[in-house]
């Protein structure tokens, strides 16, 4: 399964973009409403498996997963942080505090949400999620695997803008935009990034368009 953004997005995305340069902290003053909607714009879902169940055999196994991934780019961040503050009547300074302690935590960050149906309901340990350019074939160089890290659930602006759904579990992935040396792991000329998870031998596949905020992430990261 693949999902791709609509032009729709990308012009709401090139919107939100405009409205933060004219204000070093734009996020500060954002309504609720603006913020969820900010936040729910990298928000995919999807489907990981087959549509039928043909099978006869490993009936044990889902027959396939309902697939959610939000890509928590600065945007996403500070739009969970600005309802964080609304609803707990935050200070700015506070409200800043759940931003820096969001992005200290990787390069950049996707909470996915996995509900298996039917079968025994259970997510294997070994399921995998790679990060890459779109349809780069297996064994080219330009794909990097996540790190699972569970411990980021404590992170409040790492939790998204809406409430849990507690048919999925939620896991929080971190993947390097630079490698060891600093130097970018994916191309300049790179439009879009495509979020690949599987489980068992199935894959469900998201892209999305590469925001200015992850190319400026990726630039800071690189002069460090």
């Amino acid at each position: 399964m693949k999902r791709v953004f609509s032009s729709a997005f990308i012009l709401c995305l090139l919107a939100f973009s405009a409205i933060a340069q004219t204000s070093p902290e734009p996020y500060l003053s954002w309504s609720a409403a603006q913020a969820e909607q900010i936040g729910r714009s990298m928000r995919v879902s999807d489907k990981i498996g087959k549509r039928i169940d043909v099978r006869l055999f490993n009936t044990d196994k889902a027959i396939n997963y309902k697939l959610r991934a939000t890509w928590m780019t600065a945007e996403v961040i500070r739009a969970t942080a600005r309802l964080e503050q609304l609803r707990n009547w935050l200070s700015d300074q506070q409200t800043r505090e759940l931003v820096a302690e969001a992005e200290s935590r990787g390069d950049t960050i996707f909470m996915i949400e996995i509900d298996p149906r039917e079968g025994s309901g259970v997510i294997p340990l070994d399921w995998r999620v790679i990060l890459q350019p779109p349809n780069l074939t297996v064994g080219q160089p330009g794909s990097v695997a996540g790190e699972k890290s569970p411990q980021l659930r404590t992170v409040k602006a790492l939790t998204g803008v809406l409430r849990r759904d507690y048919d999925y579990d939620v896991f929080w992935v971190v993947f390097p935009l630079v490698d060891k040396d600093k130097n970018p792991v994916f191309k300049d000329d790179a439009s879009q990034l495509q979020l690949l998870v599987g489980i068992y031998g199935n894959e469900g596949r998201i892209t999305w368009p590469i925001p200015e905020s992850v190319r400026s992430r990726i630039k800071s990261l690189s002069q460090k």
